[in-house]
């Protein structure tokens, strides 16, 4: 829903700030004081189009601002109007484009009068609009359609024309060729490859590392040397009983590793074949992944969908017949599901044409016939026309009404077909009628506030009494300058507004109790 409104300088409307409430509201006021342009700060934050004259004299910019409630979260508009420059627009303090403000502000509001954003003007939610209404399931269809969606991918994968198909063919066989004479079947082997390489590479200094401990450790180096001298020095020093006992220990323990290093050194052996053997090996398996895949399990999963791929295109025929028939029935199946769409959608076209047909007689178009035309199956081309006139062709909404008809058309379908974005405003819905009319046009207008919020510009009281609150747009002149103000109304200030409206004297007594009898009336009372 819309919660809050803020105008700065748009036409005649220096600041204004209205807070909205769930249901339905009315802004009313005298003819002039700038309610039409509270429809216009709406249309601007919904992508309107923008014109500098509608920046209030003397001020460098008009700004509107809206913050809405949406999917439970609190989304916030702005549209800036220069009277010299290009137009900006906002989404939650950020720069948009006037297209994606569109988009979203569709979403949420529907304005319905002289103004283009009405949804139920395009063909895609005149459609939408329909099967709501007739309940029209169209989920077998969207169930065949996406089969043979499926199928046509699938049979376009197949393979092209036979040229393109024998290219492919030879591509396949010489990867395949190359895959399979590198034997790939560990997906770590390159890992191991490069642990291998690392000894390999480093075996003959390992082994002079090794050769040089052994003499250093044995009992002839400097380590065996050194720790034999120290032991002889310590012992049969009875304070230093337990150190000459560890360096004893000491230097058996590196003669044994002096013993172990020589054995290792002789294991050690260079085997400069091997090293090229394994280095020639990594090359190829990266060549392969630069070729196949970034690691050596994408390299083996692609040589196994190749090998797949390469039986598909030698069995091309096979499969492409199988393929074709299987196409046909698909085909068949999405155009028994397209006619029993069709034909349901025709059915409801009826009903949705009789009972907007119906409401509008009771919205004073009696000579109004609203008829929806459904094109070929599955139907997917609707088209809700209206013949304003006893005699007149059915035309499409958008060029067979004024905007008062429009706004009038539009409230008749929003009672039949409810669903829509979740706020409504109605602009000129009352042009042109008044007395009972204008009663029933006012609970028409209520009645869609079970699913909506509904912001209504009239100029009549008996819409206005049927509205959940009401808010007065009042221009102050004070011979220099000129200012609007929203005031919201209750109680007492209502019925003087009500009288107002009704009589043109606020004062008069008898407005006032007709006033209250309409306010009365509007309640079920």
């Amino acid at each position: 829903m819309l919660t809050e409104l803020a105008v700065e300088n748009l036409g005649v409307i220096e600041r204004l700030n209205l807070v909205l409430e769930p249901g339905m509201t009315v802004l009313t006021g005298e003819t002039g004081a700038g309610k039409t342009l509270v429809v216009t700060a709406v249309d601007l934050l919904l992508g309107g189009r923008t014109d500098p004259a509608l920046v209030r004299f003397g001020a460098s910019e008009a700004t509107v601002e809206g913050r809405f409630e949406h999917h439970g979260e609190e989304v916030v508009l702005r549209r800036v109007v220069p009277a010299d420059g290009r137009a900006r627009a906002y989404i939650d303090g950020r720069l948009a484009s006037a297209a994606a403000l569109s988009e979203l502000g569709q979403e949420m509001v529907d304005l319905h009068g002289q103004h283009e954003h009405q949804s139920l003007l395009r063909r895609v939610h005149q459609r939408a609009a329909l099967d709501r209404f007739g309940d029209v399931d169209l989920a077998p269809l969207v169930e065949a359609r996406t089969g043979l969606a499926d199928l046509n991918r699938r049979r376009a994968e197949l393979g092209g024309d036979e040229r393109s198909r024998a290219r492919e063919i030879e591509l396949c066989r010489f990867q395949l060729a190359e895959l399979d004479e590198a034997g790939l079947e560990n997906p770590e082997e390159e890992e191991a490859l490069k642990a291998e390489e690392s000894v390999l590479a480093d075996a003959a200094a390992s082994r002079d590392a090794a050769r040089q401990a052994t003499i250093s450790l044995g009992a002839d180096g400097a380590v065996g040397t050194g720790l034999a001298q120290i032991a002889a020095a310590l012992e049969g020093r009875p304070p230093l009983e337990s150190q000459h006992e560890r360096l004893v220990n000491l230097a058996a323990e590196a003669g044994d590793l002096s013993t172990e290093l020589r054995r290792a050194a002789e294991s050690i052996d260079e085997n400069p074949a091997r090293l090229a053997e394994v280095r020639q090996r990594r090359e190829l398996l990266v060549d392969l992944r630069r070729k196949y895949g970034e690691t050596m399990a994408e390299v083996m999963e692609f040589h196994r969908d190749l090998s797949v791929r390469l039986a598909e295109l030698e069995d091309f025929d096979r499969l492409a017949k199988d393929l074709d028939g299987e196409l046909d029935r698909r085909t068949a199946v999405v155009a028994e599901a397209g006619a029993a769409v069709g034909a349901a959608r025709r059915q409801a076209a009826q009903a949705l044409g009789d009972e907007v047909t119906d409401n509008l007689r009771e919205l004073a178009m009696p000579r109004a016939e609203v008829q929806v035309e459904i094109g070929d199956d599955p139907g997917d081309d609707v088209d809700i026309l209206l013949a304003a006139n006893s005699g007149a062709p059915g035309l499409p909404l958008a060029s067979a009404a004024s905007g008062g008809e429009l706004a009038r058309v539009m409230l008749a379908l929003r009672l039949v077909v409810s669903a829509g974005p979740p706020v409504l405003v109605f602009d000129e819905v009352d042009a042109g009628i008044g007395g009972q009319v204008a009663q029933i046009v006012g609970r028409a207008l209520s009645r869609l506030t079970a699913d909506h919020q509904v912001l209504v510009v009239t100029h009549l009281p008996q819409v206005a009494a049927c509205a959940d609150h009401q808010v007065s747009i009042i221009k102050h002149d004070d011979g220099s300058t000129t200012s609007v103000t929203a005031e919201p109304l209750e109680g007492e200030d209502r019925i003087v507004e009500l009288s107002r409206m009704l009589s043109g004297s606020p004062d008069s007594d008898s407005a006032r109790r007709h006033a209250s009898e309409l306010l009365e009336m509007s309640r079920g009372g």
